[in-house]
């Protein structure tokens, strides 16, 4: 017969069984989108808006040495610029007026003001470098008896007179700085919180403590009605807590 030895024809309708598996696949219907019609998905959502500049000011009365505070702050609170403040042990209770906050010396009783003692500074005994005071690693008042001791205008020991020591024959001296230049003379002894003792330092003087004198305690003040969450940073910075810690 003529058909005998032709191929058979290929089909050119349908689809093998594995293409048909395919094809039949694809028609299925597509899955439903869980995000509803009414749902809008949002790309550019607006950012909160940046924190405007502002200033932070400390004030610190001389001695008091807020360094690492300070250093914490530009850490934390970069678009703050803290502004260190100089005031007077005597004035510091009136510049709290113009301060967000103050490192002022004890003792202030103002109930309108929330004070957190943070130290208390060793007082020590300034005297000239060939005093026989400073023969010694440290002093005790009755060392002191008929010694010569020069109290400054800005005194903050409230340190007017030691029993057995001597009152200057020389007017008053305005400030601690004065003092300690007139105690180098050899001329008297000063006593101050180490802090000031440090802060006046001289070649021609040295200091040691005094074991059972008045002591001077720096603390934290600022009004209770401008409790701001700038003050309350400040705080928990000063009081050693992370920026992730609750106040």
């Amino acid at each position: 017969m003529a058909t005998q030895g032709r191929r058979p024809a290929r089909r050119t309708g349908g689809a093998t069984p594995a293409r048909r598996g395919k094809a039949g696949a694809a028609q299925k219907p597509a899955a439903k989108s869980r995000t509803k019609a009414n749902d809008k998905v949002v790309f550019d959502a607006p950012r909160s808006a940046p924190e405007e500049p502002r200033i932070f000011r400390l004030g610190a009365v001389p001695g008091a040495t807020p360094g690492r505070w300070i250093d914490a702050w530009k850490q934390r609170m970069p678009h703050v610029r803290l502004e260190l403040v100089a005031i007077s042990a005597a004035g510091q209770r009136d510049a709290l007026a113009e301060l967000d906050a103050a490192l002022i010396r004890l003792p202030l009783v103002d109930p309108t003001l929330h004070i957190i003692p943070l130290y208390d500074e060793v007082p020590v005994v300034v005297a000239g470098t060939d005093s026989h005071l400073l023969a010694v690693d440290e002093l005790s008042t009755s060392d002191l008896v008929g010694e010569v001791v020069i109290v400054p205008d800005d005194d903050v020991l409230g340190l007017r007179e030691l029993p057995g020591t001597v009152s200057p024959n020389f007017p008053a001296l305005k400030t601690t700085a004065d003092a300690i230049a007139t105690a180098a003379s050899g001329a008297g002894i000063v006593v101050v919180p180490m802090s000031l003792a440090r802060l006046h330092h001289r070649k021609d003087a040295d200091h040691r403590p005094l074991i059972d004198g008045p002591s001077s305690t720096v603390a934290l003040v600022w009004p209770r009605d401008r409790t701001t969450d700038d003050v309350e940073t400040f705080v928990g910075i000063v009081r050693g807590r992370t920026a992730n810690s609750s106040r």
